[in-house]
């Protein structure tokens, strides 16, 4: 048998079945993902002490929310761009947002008593939606909380810096 007649047979008996095999194993899981960039529909993010969110913002309306500094309430309307979302939506799937628990509080929490600062992250999709509840005093698991801690930083830096490029644009 030829050199060239080799790496045919190769190719065909090694190269080619693997490739069929990748192809049959992972269509079916990126054709069913349950959180697809193309139907997401909004963010809803809050937080706030206690049961009290009074800081939130909603991707799909604009509206904002916040206390400021002199512990005043202000309301604005702060849009997303689309890089926005697709880059939240990429690095949540990249941190293992879908995989977080609904609730990442310490065993023996109180939700509806306890005075500790929380987070409220909420992705909504056209046939479902992730909600995840962080209270920062978790100290269980180090790797969920730093996941955590992240997700809730970006989107508190995309939010903030939606909200100044507003700002520059209004005046």
């Amino acid at each position: 048998m030829s050199s060239r007649g080799k790496k045919i047979f190769l190719a065909l008996t090694i190269v080619v079945p693997f490739l069929i095999y990748c192809v049959v194993y992972y269509t079916p899981m990126f054709r069913n993902a349950p959180f697809k960039l193309k139907e997401f529909e909004s963010i809803e993010f809050k937080w706030g002490m206690g049961n009290d969110l009074e800081n939130s913002y909603n991707s799909a309306t604009g509206a904002y929310q916040y206390v400021n500094a002199q512990d005043s309430l202000v309301k604005t309307n702060v849009k997303l761009r689309k890089d926005d979302i697709l880059y939240l939506h990429s690095k949540a799937s990249e941190l293992g947002f879908w995989n977080f628990p609904d609730v990442i509080a310490n065993s023996g929490t109180n939700l509806d008593s306890s005075k500790v600062l929380r987070y409220v992250m909420q992705f909504n999709y056209q046939k479902k939606s992730k909600k995840v509840i962080y209270v920062t005093d978790y100290t269980e698991i180090q790797k969920l909380k730093g996941l955590a801690e992240q997700m809730k930083t970006l989107l508190m830096q995309s939010i903030n810096d939606a909200e100044e490029r507003y700002g520059k644009k209004a005046r």
